[in-house]
C-alpha cells in the first residue's frame, strides 16, 4: 500500500489541474520557442498572449461549451486588441473605452463562470495593450498574431480532447469521489472521544459545499457529453453508473446523523464507538482507491476485508443486545447503534457494487440506466434580455460591474500618474481581485498579496544565484506548470509560482532586475488597495442581503424532498426521477446556504447579521435533510413499510404546514407565528402493537416533524 503523501502527489499528477497546467504551458510556450529560433521572439510573445487569453476559458466542461467559448474569446480579444491599438494614443479616449468595456465584460457573469472568463480574457488583452503605442500597420499585425495564437491554442485543446474524450469525465468523477471520502472522514470524527462537535460540524458543512461543487461539475461534463448520453459505449455506461451509485452512496452518508453526545455518554466505556470511527475511515480509504483507479485506468481491490470487519461489528452489536439484560444501556441507544451499523453495511455493499463495475468483462455487459439527463442539468441561455433586465441598482451583478469599471478607472489614473514601465500590473491586480462580493474580494486579495511577496522573494533569490540560461529555462517551465496547474485549485500557490515565472521571463527578455520584483510588489499593493476599498465603499454586496433568498430556497427544497419521500410510502407508483431531482436540489441549496454563512465570517462585524440564528437555521436544515434521507433509505434500501400509512397523514400534513408557514413568515407574507401543536403519529392507547420496522418509520416521521417545528419557532427570531 502506498503511503499517503506519495498517493497525494500521484493523485495531483493525474488530476485535471495538472493536465490543464501541462496543456496551457505547452500551448503558451511553444509559439515563443519556435519564433525565437528565427529571431522573431517579439512576434512569438504576441502569439503566446493570444494562446494564454483563450486558455482562460478552457476549463473542464462539455467540449461544445469549451469550443464555443474559445471561438467567442478569439473574436473578442482580436477586436479588443485592434480597438485599443488604434486608439491608445489618446489617454482620455482609451480611459473611456476601458471603463465601458470593464462594465460590459463584468456583466458577463450573468451567463455563468465560463462567460465571465471570456470577459476577463478580453479585458486582459486591453490592459496589456494600453501602453503599447505603435503604428497602425503594426497594430493590425499585432491583432493578427493574437488571432493566430488563439486559433493555435483552440486547435491544440480540441486535439487533446479527441485523443481521450472520456479523460475529463474520469478525472472530474474521481475528484468528486475523493470529496465524498473526505466528508466520510469528517463524519467519522463524531465517534471520536472528546471531539469538538461545533468545529467538526462546521468542517462538515464546508465539505458538503465541496461535495456539491464536485458533483455538479460531474453532472455538467457527464450529462452534456454526447458520447455518454447519446452514444451507447461501455465506457460511457460505466462512468454514468459509477456516478449514479456515488450520489446514492452520498445520500446514505448524509442520513447518518444522531445525538452523538448521548451515544458517547452511554458507550464510551466499552470502546464500541471507536470501532465505528475506524470502520468509516476504512470506507473512506476504499473510496479513495476507487477514485485513484478512475484516474489510472486500473481496478480497485475488492473490499473483502472490510466486509468481514462489518460482519464482526454486526455480531458485536448483537452480543451487546443480548448482554443488556440488566438494562445498563438505553434501548434507543442500542437501536441507534444498530441503525448506524446497518447503514455502514449498506454503504460497504454499494462500494462493492461500484468496484464490480471496474471488471473489464463486466464493463461490456453493463446496461444503461434510463435517466432523464436533461432534467438534471441547468442550461444558461445567452439572452440579451437578461442583460438589460439587470441594468438596475437592485441587481448585484450591475453593482459589481459598476464597481469594477470605477476601480479600473482609478487604477488607470494612478498608473498614468506614476508613469511606471509596468504600471499595467496595477490594472491586472484590480481585474483579478475584484469579485462580486466583499468576502471573495478580500480572500482573493489576501492570496494575491501573500503569493506575490513570497514569489517575488523566491524570484529574486533565483536571479541572484542562478545565471545558467538552461537552468533558468527549466525553472521557468516548472513555474509555468505550477502557476497554471494551481490556478483553479489553490490561487495563493498559483500566484507564488507565477511571480518568479514572470521575473525569470523578463530576465530572458533582457529586462530582469531585482528592482522589477520590488516594482511588482509595489504595483500589486496599489491594485489590491483599490480593489478592496472599492468593494467596501462602491455599491457593496453584503452577504446578509442574500440571506432571505437562500433560506427560502433551502426550505422549499427540503419541503419538496420530504414530499417526494412521503410518496414512496403512500403511493404504489412514484417517479424516481422527480425524487432524485428533489434530492439534488437539497444538496445544491444546502451547499449554497452553508457557503453564504461561511463567507459572512470574512465580512466586517457590522455586516454580520443574524449569525447565531443563521448557524441554528443551517444546522437544523442539515438535520432535517439528514432525517428525510434516513426515511427514504428505510423504504428504498430496506423495503420497510407501514401497515396503516393513513395514520401518518396528520403528521405529514402538519410537517408540510409548519415548513410552509415558516417560508411565509420569512418572506414577510404573514405577520405572526402561531402556536402550532405537534401531532403524534398514533394515540398512546392504540392497541395495535407496531413491529420494530414500523416503529422506526413512525419515529422518523415524528423526528422530522419535531425538526420542522424547531425551524418554525426559530423563524420568530429571524427578521429579514
Amino acid at each position: 500500500m502506498l503511503n499517503r503523501p506519495i498517493r497525494t502527489i500521484q493523485d495531483f499528477l493525474l488530476s485535471t489541474y495538472f493536465a490543464d497546467g501541462l496543456r496551457i504551458t505547452f500551448g503558451v510556450l511553444l509559439p515563443s520557442l519556435i519564433m525565437a529560433q528565427f529571431g522573431l521572439l517579439k512576434y512569438g510573445m504576441t502569439l503566446s498572449l493570444g494562446a494564454l487569453c483563450v486558455s482562460m476559458v478552457d476549463t473542464p466542461g462539455p467540449i461544445i461549451h469549451r469550443r464555443n467559448a474559445m471561438l467567442v474569446t478569439t473574436a473578442l480579444i482580436t477586436v479588443s486588441s485592434l480597438i485599443v491599438g488604434l486608439t491608445n494614443v489618446s489617454t482620455v479616449f482609451i480611459g473611456i473605452v476601458l471603463v465601458a468595456c470593464s462594465f460590459i465584460f463584468s456583466m458577463f457573469i450573468l451567463y455563468g463562470t465560463r462567460a465571465a472568463s471570456v470577459g476577463t480574457a478580453a479585458l486582459l488583452v486591453m490592459v496589456l495593450s494600453i501602453d503599447d503605442v505603435r503604428p497602425w500597420r503594426e497594430v493590425i499585425i499585432y491583432s493578427l498574431l493574437i488571432l493566430t495564437g488563439s486559433v493555435w491554442y483552440s486547435f491544440l485543446s480540441y486535439f487533446f480532447y479527441r485523443l481521450r474524450p472520456y479523460r475529463v469525465v474520469q478525472q472530474t468523477l474521481s475528484d468528486s469521489i475523493h470529496e465524498v471520502s473526505e466528508f466520510l472522514r469528517a463524519k467519522a470524527k463524531f465517534y471520536h472521544q472528546n471531539v469538538d462537535y461545533d468545529d467538526n460540524y462546521a468542517d462538515l458543512l464546508q465539505l458538503q459545499v465541496q461535495v456539491h461543487e464536485k458533483q455538479d461539475a460531474v453532472r455538467e461534463v457527464l450529462f452534456k457529453t454526447r458520447e455518454i448520453v447519446r452514444d451507447s459505449t461501455p465506457e460511457g455506461r460505466f462512468l454514468l453508473l459509477v456516478f449514479v451509485d456515488m450520489v446514492d452512496l452520498f445520500e446514505q452518508v448524509m442520513s447518518t446523523y444522531y445525538n452523538y453526545d448521548r451515544l458517547h455518554s452511554q458507550f464510551d466505556s466499552i470502546g464500541i464507538l471507536s470501532k465505528y470511527e475506524l470502520m468509516i475511515n476504512r470506507i473512506a480509504y476504499e473510496l479513495d482507491e476507487v477514485a485513484f483507479a478512475l484516474k489510472t485506468g486500473g481496478t480497485p481491490r475488492s473490499p473483502s476485508r472490510l466486509i468481514e470487519e462489518v460482519r464482526q461489528l454486526k455480531e458485536e452489536i448483537m452480543q451487546l443486545e443480548k448482554d443488556n439484560v440488566d438494562g445498563r444501556y438505553n434501548t434507543l441507544g442500542l437501536i441507534a447503534l444498530k441503525n448506524i451499523e446497518v447503514n455502514i453495511e449498506n454503504i460497504v455493499s454499494r462500494v462493492k457494487t461500484i468496484n464490480g463495475y471496474f471488471n473489464k468483462k463486466e464493463k461490456k455487459n453493463l446496461k444503461n440506466q434510463d435517466i432523464e439527463t436533461e432534467r438534471f442539468i441547468n442550461r444558461q441561455q445567452m439572452d440579451k434580455k437578461l442583460f438589460f433586465e439587470n441594468l438596475t441598482f437592485s441587481s448585484a451583478t450591475f453593482r459589481h460591474a459598476m464597481r469594477v469599471s470605477i476601480a479600473m478607472l482609478i487604477g488607470f489614473l494612478v498608473a498614468q500618474y506614476l508613469n511606471s514601465s509596468h504600471s499595467y500590473w496595477i490594472l491586472l491586480t484590480v481585474l483579478v481581485i475584484s469579485k462580486p462580493g466583499f468576502s471573495l474580494t478580500k480572500q482573493r486579495n489576501y492570496h494575491r498579496l501573500i503569493g506575490t511577496v513570497i514569489g517575488a522573494v523566491i524570484g529574486m533569490v533565483i536571479l541572484a544565484y542562478i545565471h545558467d540560461k538552461n537552468t533558468l529555462f527549466v525553472i521557468l517551465i516548472i513555474c509555468m506548470i505550477g502557476a497554471y496547474s494551481f490556478l483553479r485549485k489553490n490561487y495563493i500557490v498559483s500566484v507564488l509560482f507565477m511571480t518568479p515565472y514572470i521575473l525569470v521571463l523578463f530576465d530572458f527578455l533582457g529586462m530582469g532586475s531585482l528592482s522589477l520584483a520590488r516594482e511588482r510588489i509595489f504595483d500589486t499593493l496599489i491594485g489590491s488597495a483599490i480593489a478592496v476599498l472599492g468593494s467596501y465603499t462602491l455599491f457593496p454586496n453584503w452577504e446578509h442581503q442574500n440571506l432571505k433568498e437562500a433560506m427560502l430556497k433551502t426550505l422549499a427544497a427540503n419541503l419538496e424532498y420530504y414530499q417526494q419521500v412521503t410518496y414512496l410510502y403512500f403511493n404504489t407508483e412514484h417517479n424516481l426521477t422527480s425524487y432524485k431531482l428533489a434530492r439534488k436540489e437539497v444538496y445544491v441549496t444546502s451547499a449554497n446556504l452553508a457557503s453564504l454563512f461561511q463567507r459572512m465570517f470574512s465580512e466586517p462585524k457590522s455586516k454580520q447579521k443574524l449569525m447565531k440564528e443563521m448557524h441554528q437555521f443551517t444546522a437544523l436544515n442539515h438535520l432535517l435533510s439528514s432525517y428525510i434521507a434516513t426515511l427514504s433509505l428505510y423504504v428504498k434500501e430496506h423495503a420497510y413499510s407501514v401497515s396503516r400509512p393513513e395514520e401518518l397523514r396528520p403528521v405529514v400534513n402538519n410537517t408540510i404546514y409548519l415548513l410552509n408557514q415558516t417560508a411565509l413568515f420569512l418572506d414577510n407574507k404573514t405577520e405572526e407565528i402561531n402556536n402550532v401543536p405537534l401531532i403524534k403519529s398514533k394515540d398512546e392507547t392504540d392497541e395495535i402493537q407496531l413491529n420494530s420496522e414500523e416503529q422506526m418509520i413512525v419515529d422518523q416521521f415524528d423526528q422530522i416533524q419535531k425538526v420542522a417545528y424547531d425551524i418554525y419557532k426559530l423563524s420568530e427570531k429571524v427578521k429579514l
